[in-house]
Formats: structure tokens, C-alpha cells, sequence
């Protein structure tokens, strides 16, 4: 009987052809809100605390002409939609200087504002706010496991199969070795520990990043640091609202959680990228997303040696690191204190709208929810701390 056939690949290859290649995940119809449910819709209060941010961004640049608003990892523009709806009551004309940018692998969708432009990567040289909204999580990375004496391997994937089937390959070696010494350290560990590479990440968001003249680029995900890494990795998939197995099919989200800290290492104080090693290895073919065209497979902060520097946490300018996006949404003034009982009899209606706002912000902001994403700011050329009122 002739052997099954196998196709063996990193993750990292094979997230990129399931999420983003023809027919894959988010270039699916019904988009990623048919499958999970962001904080953008979860409540619309997530928008309006978004365009609080992007009114102190121009109020902090002195109220351009024009003020960009970068949706990066659009999906099908739901953000930007609800933003530009607020936008008439934005202070200081802001509406009519807004330039809403959403950036995006799949096909614009039918019926999307005709106001809002649709990229491929983000626009360079903008001023003003850059928001990237569960977007690092799905920058696809290879996975290292420890075999039996301890050393980090590459996690590999039958392609032929499409059933998640894994092995063991090569020794983890060269810039993804540098990278776990530093961020993710597996060496000489026990047998089965695993760790996401996450230095496609760091360039990805030094990248985009980069494309600002000024303003705030902020990322919100999924996120853990150094100290308190999970032992067994987090790659996983989602369909139709559940967690599955992790399946290149196409059929199913992948994603992994993300190591902030090393992202926010990979730029310096000024917001610009961070010098990397020259040559690579097992990169693939094509680019992990839109934003890191052209960029090499390596962006943490490292030197020529390819042995990872320390950076700051909090590198990028005044009020730049990593906050919980409870602490982000109360300083945006997000309220979810429920209202007086007596303004249900004095007006009932306003008391039912009071109430649900806060129930949604309650939402937003739970710490053993939402509220414990991880929000990364890295303000560039701007003069003060803009999540201080």
C-alpha cells in the first residue's frame, strides 16, 4: 500500500495561505464578524471612545488640515463607519479634515462609505491616529516546540492533510533563536513546552508604526510579557463564534496571542524601526500581511550579532507603552457606573438608554473579559500624554 502523501510546513507559512491566500479566512464573504465578536461590536460606545482619542490626537497636533484616522485590520469597515457617523459632533471642524483610512486584505465591501479609503497598507507620511484593532494576532508566525532533550524545534503542519496533523523539524536557529533567547526563552526546558515566534509581529507593527509623521499608533490585542508567558503556547482557531482546532483549511480564524512587550521594543523613542539583522531564515514566500511588504522576516529591536537588545516597554515618546484596555477606556471616559434609580421615574426613557450604555461599557471594560486586552501606544512627535484629559 503507497504512503500517505505529506506536505510539511512551518505555521507561519501555512497561517498565511488559510488566512489570507485565495479563498482564505478573511477574504471570506461574510468577513471575521461572522465568525467572532470584537470589542467594535460589541457596543458602539468602542467607537465613540475611539473618536475621543482620535479628537485628543488633532487637539495634541495642533489641528491639522488634515487628520488621518488608520484602521488597520478593517475588516469590513464596521470602526470607520461608526466613527464618521459621530463625526459631526467632533470639535474643531474635525469632520471636515478627517481622512478615514481602512486597511485591509480582503475585497472592499459593497455599500462601505464612499468617504473612507480602502488599502492595502497604511498610508505614509499621515498625521494622526493609527488604530489596529486585534490585528497583531492574526500576523501569522511559526510555533517552536522542545523535543526530548529540551531543544526548541519548529512545529510543523501537514499541508496535504488540512486536518491540523503536526511534527517536529528542524532545530529553531538564527534570528527566531535570537528572538526566543530574549522574549520567549525555551532552551533546555522540559519536553512539550511550545512558544510562538513573534518577530514577524515586531516588524509588522514597527512597520506601521513607521508610516506615521506624527500622531499615536495604538494597538489593541490579545496580549502576555515576558514574565508570565503561557507554557504551552496559544495558537487556536475560531469558527462561528467557537474555538476550534487549529486547521490551515481556510475554514476557521488563526490566531495567536501577543507578545506586547517585545512589539513595543521594536521601535525607538522616535517611532521609527528598529535596526534588524540582514539576513534571515525560513522566510516565506510571501508577506505575513499587508503592512509588512517588503520588510525582512526579523523586526525586533536587535543588533548586527542578531542577539536581541533591551528596549523599553514604554519607548516611543510621552505616554507611550502597555495598558489594559480597562484603564485605556476609563481615561477615554468610558463610564460604566449603572444611573441614579431616580431618573427612572423622572425619565424613564433616558434611564433605559443610561442603563444599557452602561451595561455595554460594564462590557468593554470587564477585567476578566475585554478589559484585559493590552493596549499598546506609541505616540510619534506628539508633545504630551493624550489619554490624560
Amino acid at each position: 500500500m503507497a504512503s500517505a502523501k505529506h506536505e510539511w510546513s512551518g505555521w507561519r507559512t501555512a497561517a498565511e495561505r488559510a488566512l489570507y491566500g485565495a479563498g482564505g479566512f478573511f477574504r471570506r464573504p461574510e468577513g471575521p464578524a461572522g465568525h467572532f465578536r470584537t470589542s467594535v461590536h460589541a457596543s458602539p460606545l468602542f467607537a465613540r471612545a475611539v473618536a475621543e482619542l482620535l479628537c485628543r490626537v488633532d487637539e495634541a497636533l495642533g489641528h491639522p488640515a488634515e487628520v488621518a484616522l488608520v484602521d488597520l485590520g478593517a475588516g469590513r469597515g464596521e470602526l470607520l463607519t461608526r466613527v464618521l457617523a459621530l463625526a459631526p459632533g467632533l470639535p474643531h471642524g474635525l469632520a471636515g479634515r478627517l481622512r478615514p483610512y481602512a486597511v485591509e486584505r480582503a475585497a472592499r465591501p459593497a455599500g462601505l462609505d464612499g468617504r473612507i479609503g480602502w488599502l492595502d497598507a497604511p498610508p505614509e507620511g499621515c498625521a494622526g491616529l493609527l488604530f489596529a484593532n486585534e490585528w497583531l494576532d492574526n500576523v501569522p508566525v511559526d510555533v517552536a516546540e522542545t523535543d526530548a532533550d529540551g531543544v526548541p524545534r519548529r512545529v510543523e503542519v501537514d499541508l496535504a492533510s488540512l486536518d491540523g496533523t503536526e511534527r517536529l523539524g528542524d532545530p529553531v536557529d538564527g534570528v527566531d533563536a535570537a528572538w526566543l533567547a530574549r522574549w520567549w526563552p525555551l532552551a533546555g526546558a522540559e519536553p512539550g513546552l511550545r512558544a510562538e515566534i513573534g518577530h514577524p509581529r515586531d516588524a509588522a507593527w514597527a512597520r506601521a508604526v513607521g508610516s506615521l509623521r506624527a500622531g499615536l499608533a495604538v494597538a489593541v490585542d490579545y496580549a502576555h510579557e515576558r514574565a508570565t508567558r503561557p507554557p504551552f503556547g496559544t495558537l487556536t482557531g475560531f469558527r462561528e463564534g467557537r474555538e476550534v482546532r487549529p486547521v490551515p483549511d481556510g475554514s476557521c480564524d488563526l490566531t495567536a496571542h501577543v507578545a506586547m512587550d517585545a512589539c513595543a521594543a521594536a521601535t525607538d523613542v522616535s517611532g521609527a524601526a528598529m535596526d534588524a539583522p540582514a539576513t534571515t531564515t525560513d522566510a516565506p514566500t510571501t508577506t505575513t500581511d499587508a503592512s509588512a511588504a517588503g520588510t525582512a522576516a526579523s523586526g525586533a529591536a536587535m543588533d548586527t550579532s542578531g542577539a536581541a537588545t533591551d528596549a523599553p516597554a514604554g519607548a516611543g515618546g510621552p505616554g507611550a507603552g502597555l495598558l489594559t484596555q480597562r484603564e485605556a477606556l476609563r481615561a477615554l471616559g468610558l463610564d460604566a457606573h449603572r444611573p441614579p434609580l431616580a431618573l427612572a421615574s423622572t425619565d424613564p426613557t433616558a434611564y433605559v438608554r443610561a442603563l444599557s450604555a452602561a451595561g455595554e461599557a460594564a462590557e468593554l471594560t470587564d477585567p476578566a473579559g475585554l478589559g484585559a486586552f493590552t493596549w499598546l501606544l506609541h505616540p510619534v512627535n506628539l508633545p504630551h500624554d493624550v489619554l490624560r484629559p
